[in-house]
């Protein structure tokens, strides 16, 4: 959004060359022209905000590497070591498609919960098989990345790593959590985004009419309208959301039914 330039300049020296592995830097610039980047990166200019989707999807189509690593612009990299060790594990296991990092508060240590990508989240420094992957701190294989679609563009904001992550592993890949791979970003709450309630309603009707059978899609829908009601009370916002979500063709590729069976064995089936 271009109104971070001292955490802008901080996150891209975060990633370092490492030895054996060459990397670029793109930075996407979502609708403001007089934006403060670092030197010598690939800028990226959009002319108004589309959205984190859409803007990750063009800072995908800019990259050449065989490799894309997803960092907002207020996270910093702590290992020196994660870029290489990263690549590493992608050409030792030709099978997986993305690798979500364990995000920390640098000022109180913690992780959120709701950036551990497991059903009752669990232990944030153990790593293992998921069924998605924090967008803002991660690696997707380019290849894999691109077969699929990117991101959903619509979604604006919220649950497009689902989106995402669902459609990689009905085609057969598979997503880790690496609880060693540290970056540090400062603890935030959902409810910072004034639309935040509207658009994750929005979007996981979205998501079910995009990806869920039927009957999975109305259960999905339902189970987190009540908890969404009961962790915010705003029902206002939770209706229009949902409304909006019910509103409109989209492009239905439902999972087959094997993948809702590899998403409930890995701890999170897609009801909830």
């Amino acid at each position: 959004m271009g109104d971070r330039p001292a955490e802008l300049a901080a996150a891209v020296a975060s990633v370092p060359g490492a030895a054996g592995v060459e990397h670029e830097v793109v930075v996407v610039v979502n609708g403001r022209a007089d934006a403060v980047v670092p030197d010598g990166v690939v800028r990226v200019d959009l002319e108004q905000n589309v959205g984190i989707p859409a803007g990750r999807n063009r800072g995908a189509q800019h990259a050449t590497g065989d490799l894309l690593v997803f960092l907002d612009d207020d996270a910093v990299v702590q290992d020196p070591g994660l870029v290489a060790r990263t690549v590493a594990r992608f050409a030792a296991e030709p099978d997986l498609a993305a690798v979500g990092f364990r995000i920390v508060d640098p000022d109180g240590g913690g992780t959120a919960a709701r950036h551990v990508p497991r059903l009752g989240r669990g232990d944030p420094e153990r790593s293992g098989d998921v069924t998605s992957f924090p967008g803002g701190a991660c690696a997707v294989r380019a290849a894999a990345f691109h077969a699929v679609g990117g991101l959903p563009d619509p979604f604006f904001y919220a649950l497009e790593e689902t989106d995402l992550a669902w459609r990689l592993i009905d085609a057969g890949w598979r997503i880790a959590y690496d609880g060693d791979a540290v970056v540090h970003h400062p603890r935030t709450e959902i409810e910072r985004h004034g639309s935040a309630t509207r658009l994750t309603a929005r979007n996981r009707v979205l998501l079910a009419r995009r990806r869920l059978p039927w009957i999975l899609g109305v259960l999905y829908v339902a189970d987190w309208f009540a908890i969404t009601w009961l962790r915010t009370r705003r029902i206002g916002e939770l209706w229009q959301g949902t409304r909006e979500g019910l509103e409109g063709p989209v492009d239905r590729q439902p999972m087959r039914w094997r993948t809702v069976w590899t998403l409930t064995r890995l701890g999170r089936p897609p009801v909830v």
